[in-house]
């Protein structure tokens, strides 16, 4: 197990990096008739029963779909004023994705994690105004870097409010692989380091049928062992994505968590992270 940094991420009561583990969980985008709050109240009673800190995330805006009629989410203003709901009910801490500089400093006022996708994480201006926000940043690695790249990305934003997420690799066509020693290296540039065990599973663009606009696949079955093997290797927090029925859900359903599978999952992360500790 990595030993707690010297930089850890403070993040509303928690702190990831001491040592512990934190779990960053929730659906893909927030969805109609208050869902992911049911979500989140489904999650908050495993998290309790097992006693782990957690993170809530949903996006309001997914900008990044494979097809232009995909579901986005209700948008930023609907949006933040949800997961503000969200945030009070479960009274636990929040993040959500930012896609432009303006949207920074919005999400800062609801949030307390912003989130920088993969395709987005060498916009400068973007990084920029997640760090000028005072908020904490996790982002997420580019399926197109090496883990050391990433040091251009920890320069340009605050020491000590970062954190890097491993999402996965792009291997040939329509399919990620994931290289578990990026993990130490990353975490060797001095932030915390999250894994991201349900992007991990997709198949980016593989989902649709030929002739049909792009839709974005995935293999749950391999959440589970990516997830064992990240923490094995010494991550500080786990994301997962997390939804009651993934068959319906609106956004990446494919490699979703289920989220009456979600507990004996998170029993066995927390029990091998004592054992390598």
């Amino acid at each position: 197990m990595a030993p707690p940094l010297a930089s850890p991420l403070t993040l509303g009561p928690l702190i990831v990096g001491d040592g512990a583990l934190t779990f960053i969980l929730g659906p893909c985008v927030l969805e109609p008739d208050a869902r992911a709050l049911r979500i989140g109240e489904g999650i908050a009673r495993v998290c309790e029963r097992l006693g782990a800190r957690w993170v809530f995330k949903a996006s309001f805006d997914k900008a990044n779909r494979s097809a232009a009629s995909s579901y986005r989410g209700p948008g930023m203003e609907e949006g933040l004023r949800e997961l503000d709901g969200i945030g009070r009910a479960l009274g636990v801490p929040l993040t959500t994705d930012v896609h432009t500089p303006e949207q920074a400093a919005h999400a800062a006022q609801v949030v307390d994690l912003l989130q920088v996708p993969a395709f987005l994480c060498r916009q400068t201006d973007l990084l920029l105004a997640c760090g000028a926000s005072g908020r904490p940043v996790n982002v997420k690695k580019g399926q197109f870097l090496a883990p050391e790249d990433m040091r251009g990305v920890v320069g340009k934003l605050p020491r000590g409010r970062t954190m890097l997420t491993e999402r996965g690799t792009t291997f040939g066509y329509g399919d990620l692989v994931v290289d578990m020693r990026a993990l130490g290296r990353m975490r060797a540039l001095g932030v915390p380091v999250c894994f991201d065990a349900t992007h991990s599973a997709q198949r980016p663009g593989a989902g649709g049928p030929a002739g049909e606009a792009p839709r974005t696949g995935g293999d749950r079955s391999v959440v589970a062992p990516l997830a064992r093997a990240a923490v094995a290797a010494g991550v500080d927090a786990v994301f997962l994505e997390v939804h009651d029925a993934p068959e319906d859900a609106l956004s990446d359903g494919p490699n979703m968590v289920r989220l009456s599978e979600l507990e004996p999952l998170l029993t066995s992360l927390l029990a091998l992270h004592v054992a390598v500790r």
